[in-house]
């Protein structure tokens, strides 16, 4: 069984910064790769990054260059720093790992 719990969103206006963190409960953190999506009000759930175990990353093209995700094996915990953030980035945001596991998510909203 793995628990997560995210946190870290919050109001930010256009250009600003935030960093979410995910805990993860439960040794198997390390061996797993790690995702993050996220979801605005009235949209599907869409797939923003992921981490191997191995650290490769990968981004989706709308957070490419913007958006970095990190992991700390030792701290079983998730991270993702969102730079020069824009409205259209306003989600909730969730981390997953696989199969099946998902957060309760956090609020990033992104406004003047």
């Amino acid at each position: 069984q793995v628990q997560l719990v995210e946190s870290g969103g919050g109001l930010v206006q256009p250009g600003g910064s935030l960093r979410l963190s995910c805990a993860a409960s439960g040794s198997i953190f390390s061996s797993k790769p790690m995702h993050w999506y996220r979801q605005a009000p009235g949209k599907q759930r869409e797939w923003v990054a992921v981490i191997t175990a191995g650290g490769s990353t990968n981004y989706a093209d709308s957070v490419k260059g913007r958006f970095s995700i990190s992991r700390d094996n030792d701290k079983n915990t998730l991270y993702l720093q969102m730079n020069s953030l824009k409205p259209e980035d306003t989600a909730v945001y969730y981390c997953y790992a696989p199969v099946d596991y998902w957060g309760q998510g956090t609020q990033v909203t992104v406004s003047s």
